[in-house]
């Protein structure tokens, strides 16, 4: 083979790799092309998906949301009355029966009236809603209570409501514009109280206030009921102790009949005659005595005659 002939097939090698090389790389170029489009049309899809699965929106007056607000509303009373209780406790240095609480906050009534929308949902599906929620509370907390106010100097229940704007109607307190929010997680709808409202705040110090009252009344009972024990033992240990004697009865004493007087039997012939001579008797003018006469013996030397009508 001649010189030109090897170095025509060199360069023939040559254009030959690189022929392959070029196709090679436009072929890598067209291979990254197509994964790029394909990967902006996946991202874009998930996208329009992730828009399309938002959680819908809840209404505010579904049954189910009123549940979970009437269950939230609760909660969040049993737990602020707890600690107001406990701080009362704690400042009169007694203590509190278990589950005392609890019992008061169940009593507590809660009702949901009027639930409308206050902002449409947001991108994560959550809607704020605004409704009447009423707490219906038994007359005996609430006036006990109202003790407990007056004695430590406290603005009345009267006073605070209307400075919250809550009304109040006999035993039912009532906040207009309550706001929660409402929306689902996971599959579960969810409802949460909006900030810290001042009806529940205001019914956890009723509910705390009265079983404070409670307790200080019970614990007065209490020692008042050992001082009178403490002094009865005082004075049973003091005082003799006495042993009881056999009594005899007695007789009883008949009462004593009275005499009868004596009986005098007169004629009343001569009954009548006494009567008459008394009567003449009296009937007859006294006439004067007679005077004595004066003995004439005259050996007598003096007669003394006695004159019974006469004054010495």
């Amino acid at each position: 083979m001649s010189v030109a002939n090897i170095s025509l097939s060199k360069w023939h090698k040559v254009a030959g790799i690189g022929l392959v090389c070029g196709l090679a790389l436009a072929g890598c170029d067209r291979s990254d092309k197509e994964d790029t489009t394909e990967q902006a049309e996946l991202t874009e899809q998930e996208t329009v998906d992730a828009e399309n699965s938002v959680a819908p929106a809840i209404s505010c007056d579904d049954p189910m949301v009123q549940d979970r607000l009437k269950s939230a509303l609760k909660n969040t009373l049993n737990q602020q009355a707890q600690s107001l209780a406990a701080n009362y406790a704690n400042d009169a240095e007694i203590s509190l029966a278990n589950g005392v609480v609890s019992e008061k906050t169940n009593g507590v009534v809660i009702d949901v009236q009027n639930a409308a929308i206050l902002q449409q949902a947001n991108e994560n599906g959550m809607t704020t809603c605004q409704a009447s929620v009423s707490m219906t509370l038994p007359s005996e907390d609430l006036y006990q209570a109202s003790q407990v106010q007056a004695a430590n100097n406290q603005p009345s229940l009267q006073s605070r409501l209307a400075q919250d704007n809550i009304r109040i109607n006999n035993n039912m307190l009532v906040d207009d514009a309550f706001t929660y929010i409402v929306g689902t997680q996971g599959g579960q709808v969810r409802t949460r109280i909006a900030g810290q409202p001042a009806l529940i705040t205001v019914v956890a110090d009723v509910m705390a206030g009265s079983v404070f009252k409670t307790a200080m009344d019970e614990q007065r009972a209490q020692r008042a009921a050992e001082r009178r024990a403490t002094q009865n033992n005082d004075t049973t240990q003091t005082a003799p102790i006495r042993q009881p004697r056999t009594v005899t009865p007695v007789e009883p004493i008949r009462p004593t009949e009275p005499t009868p007087p004596p009986t005098i039997n007169k004629p009343a012939e001569s009954q009548n005659s006494s009567t008459a001579n008394t009567q003449a008797a009296a009937a007859e003018p006294s006439k004067p005595a007679t005077p004595k006469a004066v003995p004439k013996d005259e050996t007598i030397d003096m007669v003394i005659i006695e004159d019974n009508s006469a004054t010495y």
